[in-house]
């Protein structure tokens, strides 16, 4: 049986059923529906942030795109009616294009949404948020928005949601319009939300920091850094072309030589984005698995989430100088 939220308006301690769709009622879904959720995300969780609209996807364009507190993208997809079985077919879709985007793009979406950095918008909206602490998009979450659901749809998300654990859920929202022109809107979710938040808690995939540096045989360590700097991922690129360079260069590298040089040779805008990338950096040499390039890059921590003053191990600078030549640095 579907889900479906009735309404009745007391009325000389009569109940009069209030059944008015946002349709019949001339509300739209952009001008009307997406302008209240964009202005009261509360209405699709606790500490949900949006980010974006209409985002172009290799699949169309969708509807909002919103962050929560744990970095997690969510894909949100908004229906001015009933919500169709169809629509997980179109949000799986959605979500299989933005899983692979990485910060940097995240960061473009919500300049263009809120003409802030992610990092100053997260920072204005949720307390004490440091986005090198964030995993971002690391795991997406897909809300389905809409008045009504198809019971076929209402199966597969608990189905989904219960045996493998995939961030999905569905919003069914009521509008009310009262006799007296009063409106309002009421709101149920298929998977309860403290149910959602910890089935995402339990099944995200961490990734673990570490200031522990590696200790391999310099012919595997050599093996390992050159297939990690031949990745065409944008942060071991500006690995290998901006932090190692510039720590052959210099004794010490500090955090604002590095956004220089990054403003200098990406043409970035300015040293709020400089920054962002500079995040990315740090946030990589600070993953477990990378032990490899803490084992030639020593840092200081002047903060618990801040690393400052990059130095190239001795020992280890002429193995870095040939792998940047071999890789035409």
């Amino acid at each position: 049986m579907t889900t479906e939220i009735g309404v009745w308006e007391i009325i000389d301690g009569k109940l009069e059923s209030i059944d008015v769709s946002l349709a019949q009622a001339g509300k739209r879904e952009v001008q009307d529906l997406e302008k209240w959720v964009k202005n009261n995300p509360i209405i699709l969780g606790q500490d949900i942030l949006i980010i974006g609209e209409q985002v172009r996807t290799k699949s169309g364009p969708l509807d909002l795109l919103g962050i929560d507190k744990s970095g997690n993208l969510i894909i949100i997809e908004l229906k001015r009616d009933k919500l169709p079985r169809e629509v997980i077919a179109q949000a799986l879709d959605y979500v299989s294009d933005i899983s692979s985007w990485d910060l940097d793009k995240v960061n473009e979406e919500c300049i263009k949404y809120s003409q802030l950095s992610l990092e100053d918008y997260l920072n204005e909206n949720f307390d004490d948020i440091k986005l090198e602490d964030l995993k971002v998009n690391e795991n997406q979450r897909l809300l389905l928005v809409g008045f009504s659901i198809d019971e076929p749809l209402e199966r597969m998300i608990e189905w989904l949601s219960n045996n493998f654990g995939v961030g999905l859920n569905a919003v069914i929202l009521k509008y009310i319009q009262t006799k007296s022109g009063d409106e309002f809107i009421a709101r149920t979710m298929i998977i309860p939300e403290d149910v959602e938040k910890e089935r995402i808690r339990r099944t995200g995939n961490k990734i673990e920091p570490s200031d522990e540096p590696g200790n391999y045989e310099m012919d595997e360590l050599k093996t390992l850094l050159q297939h990690y700097l031949a990745e065409k991922r944008a942060t071991p690129q500006r690995i290998k072309k901006i932090l190692l360079p510039l720590c052959l260069e210099k004794q010490v590298v500090t955090r604002e030589m590095i956004k220089k040089e990054l403003i200098r040779k990406e043409d970035v805008e300015d040293e709020g984005k400089a920054g962002l990338i500079l995040t990315t950096i740090s946030r990589e040499i600070g993953i477990a698995s990378r032990d490899y390039l803490r084992q030639i890059i020593e840092y200081e921590r002047p903060n618990p989430w801040e690393k400052e003053n990059y130095q190239l191990k001795g020992e280890y600078k002429p193995l870095i100088k040939e792998l940047l030549e071999k890789l035409e640095i």
